[in-house]
């Protein structure tokens, strides 16, 4: 009985000690989480009382609304796109600053600097001046001979690539995860394919990526995520224009809700973008088993 009691003070101690977290948890996840799903069936202004309407946010989204179709579509070029190319680039850095040479360290600090001021709003500001009409391009354009102001970002053919190459650029986070990972790798490995004449290209496919695959399937994972939901860099630079070229889900859904006061459709669209990001996240867990090796459980 003593034992019990004890165990059961243990657990409420450790309640007590949890319990900011988990009362902000459940107040600002959980809730909210509950109250979308709701509104999402409802037609609802922020002025007045949700109206239940059942599936007719989703109706309207999926046959009525061809901007909300165009903003999935914009969306997926962008993650197709953006998410690779900043996969691949972090890699290539991470395999040159994984080399042991003087001034490494800095060298990394360097690299990783972006990713710790990309995301915030004055980087995006400086990019939307950067690629602008007055920005540093003319001037270059004007080096080379060409004539008349350029707006990468006021060209609906560029403007997705300004935000993608921005999205690139960011690319500290993954380099420092890959880098891990490399270190990781024994020695051992590359000086027997050394011996046995293997060449940089075949170390680098049957050994780098191999021991590194599970590292890629984790920085895949997230960045996948991560582009799904992008929104700042579209929002400050473009507002989703011009002609709705960059008009990513979640600016379109910003919109949706707080310039046309549709909290309905707006709640709808974001469970429909939870359901696309577990659908490709379950699609790139379920393929990973042929691409992903995993050295503890091929060695028995």
């Amino acid at each position: 009985m003593d034992r019990k009691r004890h165990e059961l003070r243990n657990a409420l101690t450790g309640y007590l000690f949890i319990s900011p977290w988990l009362t902000g948890f459940l107040c600002f996840m959980v809730v909210p989480i509950i109250v979308s799903l709701y509104i999402s069936f409802t037609r609802y202004d922020l002025l007045g009382a949700p109206v239940w309407t059942g599936l007719e946010n989703f109706r309207r989204l999926f046959l009525l609304d061809t901007r909300y179709r165009k903003s999935i579509g914009i969306t997926f070029l962008y993650v197709v796109t953006a998410v690779p190319l900043r996969l691949i680039f972090a890699l290539f850095i991470a395999m040159i600053l994984c080399q042991k040479r003087r001034l490494i360290g800095f060298y990394r600090l360097i690299y990783y600097l972006p990713s710790i001021i990309g995301g915030s709003v004055a980087i995006a500001i400086v990019w939307k001046m950067f690629f602008g009409s007055g920005g540093p391009i003319n001037i270059i354009a004007a080096w080379v001979g060409i004539k008349g102001p350029i707006s990468l970002i006021g060209n609906p053919r560029t403007a997705l690539g300004t935000i993608i190459a921005l999205y690139v650029w960011q690319f500290g986070s993954s380099m420092l995860i890959f880098l891990a990972g490399l270190k990781n790798i024994p020695e051992s490995f590359y000086e027997a394919a050394i011996v046995d004449g293997a060449g940089s290209l075949v170390k680098f496919f049957r050994i780098t990526l191999p021991l590194l695959s599970p590292v890629i399937l984790f920085n895949l994972v997230m960045q996948t995520i991560h582009g799904f939901l992008m929104f700042t860099q579209a929002w400050i630079i473009t507002q989703g224009g011009p002609m709705d070229s960059t008009l990513v889900y979640v600016v379109y859904m910003f919109l949706r809700a707080f310039k046309f006061y549709d909290m309905g459709s707006a709640s709808a669209m974001a469970w429909v973008l939870l359901s696309i990001v577990s659908f490709f996240t379950m699609i790139i867990f379920a393929t990973s088993r042929r691409w992903v090796y995993y050295e503890a459980k091929e060695g028995r």
